[in-house]
């Protein structure tokens, strides 16, 4: 399992059990370290799962104000807590997370929908991320402009380290 789905994985664990708790977020972070120690004991990821969480609870409630409007079939407590979680990991993702790309941010919330999900969520979690992308795109192009930016400048300075 590649090391960016384990930290995804562990993330939506603890959102899951967090969701279960009733919005808890010192029990949060209690949940991924014990989700750590039972699930990846020797596995380091460099906090990334713990930005994740923390990222989707700093935003919970715009998160989830998103999933009300791009989901309106769906009342937010009928949906899943699996699905729900998924979707707030794949928003956090795809609208605040600078470091990540959109597509990336809906990709791996579709995998991780097929793997944790029941037979049609990740055709739901498409189907909510899809519209979101193409509702707020140009957001995201500016998004995408800034992580090319500092990917390329990382690359220059890892170049002038080489040389």
């Amino acid at each position: 399992m590649a090391n960016r789905y384990l930290s995804r994985s562990l993330a939506v664990q603890t959102l899951y059990e967090w969701d279960f708790h009733s919005y808890d977020r010192e029990k949060a972070s209690d949940l991924l370290t014990y989700n750590f120690q039972e699930f990846a004991p020797e596995f380091n990821d460099d906090g990334f799962a713990r930005h994740l969480v923390g990222g989707v609870l700093d935003h919970h409630e715009e998160i989830d104000a998103f999933i009300v409007k791009y989901a309106p079939e769906w009342p937010l407590a009928q949906i899943t807590s699996i699905d729900r979680n998924i979707l707030r990991l794949g928003i956090y993702e795809m609208v605040y997370d600078e470091d990540i790309p959109a597509r990336v941010a809906i990709n791996e919330a579709i995998e991780l929908a097929k793997a944790y999900g029941g037979p049609s969520s990740s055709k739901f979690v498409n189907g909510v991320l899809g519209s979101l992308y193409k509702d707020i795109l140009p957001q995201i192009q500016e998004k995408e402009l800034r992580l090319e930016k500092t990917q390329k400048e990382k690359k220059q300075v890892k170049e002038k380290k080489d040389t």
